[in-house]
């Protein structure tokens, strides 16, 4: 990376423009992306996927495992995902030309021996119910794989899905997440609720801010009470409670977790444990798709947390869903008034999008 992207927040003032519109840093393609969850791709099934653009065919061979294709033919140009899966190979629907896993042409039925170019072929791996893809170097792949997804495999956590697409750039996703300040916007939810930044740090590839949370008006909903107070011990005051979150960008993806207790200790397991993942659909990279887990730990009463599950569906569902129209909101504004406007922010804002620009690829002007 440059100079000029490197030092992306050091360069500006309060009152100057940033030197780049972090709106137009792509999502760097050297990072491993889900595009799809496991169970959506049966055996000897085909998926039509994109990255910023680029199409994918993904495709379950008879081994079971997943591969990823660039989803046109060498010969017309023809989306692959309308092909057939032939054992861990795909033939092409209009003529039949076949592919193996490394995109490798290794038939043509009306042609002699000498092969044709193939496809490009992308490193592809199930971890945790999600399919990912590596868009970039494939040398790297390996040393990037992610870990675990949150608590999302661990049976003492309850957790459901979280997936939509949202018709905003993806460092929009992560500002959203980052500042907690905008609580506000959820008082029909939660009520007023006022967030105090405890503290924040960041590395060259992460950034991380932590929060404590005081109610000012209002009441929480049955689904915060579900999340939050049911790990508290039965006869404590609540008063004697506090609520610690941290929320972290390990580019490309974020962490959300929450504590309650007197005596917080954050290697504790955590009450709430949200991972998240966006992935960009279109060239401009003005939609992504997000894909996630929610986990919220089961209090020791057997079988409670599937009666109350519900309600913290619809409670985070409203909340996402508030999100997803003001982010969506956002990339409007920007897309009518042509900048990255916003010059005075947050401080651990500042550190999330020095990430953000050091880590991502600068985009060409696709206007």
């Amino acid at each position: 990376m440059s100079d000029q992207i490197s030092s992306v927040v050091t360069l500006s003032t309060p009152h100057a423009p940033y030197p780049i519109d972090l709106r137009r840093v792509g999502a760097h393609p050297d990072y491993w992306y889900p595009v799809a969850w496991c169970d959506e791709l049966k055996a000897r099934r085909t998926l039509a996927r994109r990255f910023a653009g680029e199409p994918i065919v993904l495709y379950r061979g008879a081994s079971g495992k997943v591969f990823a294709l660039e989803d046109r033919c060498a010969h017309r140009q023809v989306p692959l995902h309308l092909g057939v899966v032939n054992g861990d190979e795909l033939k092409c629907h209009y003529h039949g030309w076949t592919y193996n896993c490394t995109g490798k042409c290794v038939s043509v039925p009306y042609m002699l021996p000498d092969r044709p170019p193939g496809v490009r072929a992308y490193p592809a791996r199930e971890i945790d119910g999600l399919i990912f893809v590596f868009p970039g170097d494939p040398a790297l792949a390996e040393s990037r794989l992610p870990g675990s997804l949150g608590s999302s495999q661990r049976k003492d956590y309850k957790t459901r899905r979280l997936n939509r697409e949202v018709a905003c750039h993806y460092t929009f996703m992560h500002e959203n997440l980052f500042d907690m300040n905008h609580q506000f916007m959820h008082r029909k939810q939660m009520g007023s609720i006022r967030a105090r930044c405890l503290g924040r740090n960041h590395g060259e590839n992460w950034a991380e801010v932590e929060y404590s949370f005081s109610r000012t008006a209002g009441k929480s909903s049955v689904g915060e009470q579900v999340i939050v107070d049911l790990m508290r011990k039965r006869g404590a005051a609540k008063k004697d409670f506090c609520d610690h979150m941290r929320i972290r960008t390990d580019y490309p993806n974020q962490n959300l977790k929450v504590w309650v207790g007197r005596d917080i200790q954050q290697s504790s397991d955590p009450v709430l444990d949200v991972w998240l993942g966006y992935t960009p659909v279109d060239a401009e990279q003005r939609t992504n798709r997000t894909y996630g887990y929610l986990s919220v730990k089961k209090p020791r009463l057997p079988g409670l947390i599937h009666a109350v599950w519900p309600f913290v569906t619809w409670f985070t569902e409203n909340i996402f869903r508030e999100d997803k129209d003001i982010v969506e909101h956002e990339q409007r504004a920007h897309d009518s008034q042509g900048a990255d406007w916003n010059n005075e922010v947050f401080p651990p804002l500042r550190d999330l999008r020095a990430v953000l620009a050091r880590c991502g690829v600068p985009m060409k002007d696709s206007d």
